[in-house]
């Protein structure tokens, strides 16, 4: 993937930079495989804002992605497209029955590829086997956590993982955090990276771009009144006032671990991310 860069013609646009959508293939989305996306703007359902900074935003639709890969049959990469709600773009895939899905599109993906899934699939970008069938060392994305439940890790744009070992029935995978975690051997995993792996270096570049993706703007908690942050209050540019940074409710932030001890996955993980 390339980023397009403009002209200098005003303050926002010096820096913008925008995806130049060379992958895509298809421009408009299968429609039996799209649903409505209702908007809640951060309320619930008594109207209280419970997720702040959300609200507005360009109208979206659903793309029903195929997350389990339970056809073990050929499909057809038949067009790569575009998705407002993940980084990553998806393929669209048919089946020798007709049979369309959405599967997110990994590197070096094309159009007429045949793809399978199962046991008996190939080391071959794109193909779903579980992980006792995949070679130790190979880097893998769409992970699933529970068999049967469908992937669950590594979905972002750019991402990927490796299998570094299995004994046991479990498979020691490598996060792209830096996470060891141990996976059981009948979960299912899709060779090779995830597409658009230029993704984190876009510049959004102007505020209009964020609203349009229904994102708010977010306040400082130190220009703010005492009363609305624990942060606020103070003549001038004062210090916060406390040993550490909390959030608007008084609970601490910034670097707090917030996981359970008592998770029932804990006994899963070997090494959590940025541990020495």
């Amino acid at each position: 993937m390339a980023t397009m860069k403009f002209k200098p013609t005003t303050p926002s646009r010096r820096n913008m930079t925008v995806p130049s959508f060379e992958e895509l293939t298809k421009f408009t989305p299968e429609k039996s495989l799209i649903v409505t996306k209702k908007k809640h703007a951060g309320r619930n359902s008594y109207g209280k804002i419970t997720v702040r900074h959300q609200g507005g935003g360009n109208k979206i639709k659903y793309r029903i992605v195929d997350f389990k890969r339970a056809d073990a049959t050929a499909n057809k990469v038949i067009g790569i497209e575009y998705d407002p709600n993940r980084t990553a773009y998806i393929a669209l895939l048919e089946n020798e029955a007709g049979k369309k899905s959405y599967i997110i599109a990994p590197v070096g993906l094309k159009d007429g590829d045949v793809l399978y899934s199962g046991e008996g699939a190939d080391i071959k970008v794109g193909n779903t086997l579980p992980l006792a069938n995949i070679p130790v060392g190979t880097f893998i994305h769409n992970i699933e956590v529970n068999p049967g439940k469908g992937a669950q890790l590594v979905r972002s744009a750019g991402v990927q993982a490796q299998l570094m070992s299995k004994e046991g029935g479990l498979a020691l995978v490598r996060l792209p955090s830096g996470e060891m975690r141990y996976i059981q051997m009948n979960c299912k995993a899709t060779i090779g990276q995830v597409g658009n792996i230029e993704h984190d270096t876009i510049k959004i570049g102007k505020a209009g771009k964020k609203r349009h993706m229904g994102i708010r703007p977010t306040v400082r908690g130190s220009v703010m009144n005492p009363c609305d942050h624990p942060h606020g209050g103070g003549e001038g540019k004062s210090p916060i006032g406390h040993p550490g940074p909390l959030t608007p409710w008084g609970k601490p932030a910034l670097g707090l671990k917030t996981r359970n001890n008592k998770a029932r996955t804990n006994k899963f993980i070997v090494k959590r991310r940025n541990s020495k």
